[in-house]
């Protein structure tokens, strides 16, 4: 298993285990976590996932693709340089990584 933390605007952490395979937006939606919303399904089609990686776990996924580069220009919340779309964030066995939420997705 491996440990997703979300922390809200308000400094509170919502802590999910979930399987490796998993995304950071299938585990949020998965357990109804506001904050994400996930319209498109996990296809990076939009930007209702955006999420800020935690600087200590950027190594830990792939480089932005050009699709995500693309939706990232359309987030509702300012794009900061650790933004990722919380789709393309596919957990392995054993990580433990922390995302902040913006502030909205919409």
């Amino acid at each position: 298993m491996a440990i997703i933390r979300y922390i809200d605007l308000a400094g509170g952490v919502t802590e999910l285990q979930v399987p490796a395979g998993t995304s950071v937006m299938q585990a949020a939606v998965n357990h109804g976590l506001a904050g994400i919303v996930g319209e498109c399904g996990g296809s990076a089609m939009c930007a209702t996932c955006h999420v800020y990686l935690d600087e200590n776990d950027t190594d830990r996924f792939p480089p932005i693709s050009a699709p995500e580069e693309e939706m990232l220009e359309c987030t509702a919340s300012p794009r900061l340089a650790s933004s990722r779309l919380g789709c393309q964030l596919v957990v392995n066995e054993h990580d433990v990584i922390t995302v902040r939420l913006p502030e909205t997705q919409q």
